[in-house]
């Protein structure tokens, strides 16, 4: 006699614990999706197509911090001017922000 009403009692919650779980997991994944991978998505095209819209003579950031100008862009690869005889290459991605023109004799 007393063991019915106990397990009687669990078996009904277990139920509409399930339910509640479940909407519990779908919006944790609609907060993970518009905080984190919906920004990260954002910054990439942009950063796509910053890469795709650079031209010769742009002065540019690349990773690590070099400042130069662009002499020359094939596909994968950019030149860049550092200082007087001193080019560099490295590749497309790799350049990290267009700065505005006349930067670099500012500095």
């Amino acid at each position: 006699m007393l063991i019915n009403p106990a397990f009687a009692q669990g078996s009904g919650s277990a139920a509409g614990g399930g339910f509640e779980s479940l909407i519990l997991i779908v919006l944790m994944f609609g907060v993970l999706y518009f905080l984190m991978i919906r920004p990260q998505m954002k910054r990439a095209k942009e950063h796509k197509s910053m890469i795709e819209a650079l031209q010769k003579g742009d002065e540019v950031i690349a990773a690590g911090g070099i400042l130069g100008r662009i002499s020359k862009i094939s596909d994968t690869y950019v030149t860049l001017d550092i200082a007087n005889n001193v080019e560099i290459q490295i590749q497309r991605p790799a350049i990290q922000l267009v700065l505005p023109k006349g930067t670099i004799k500012n500095i």
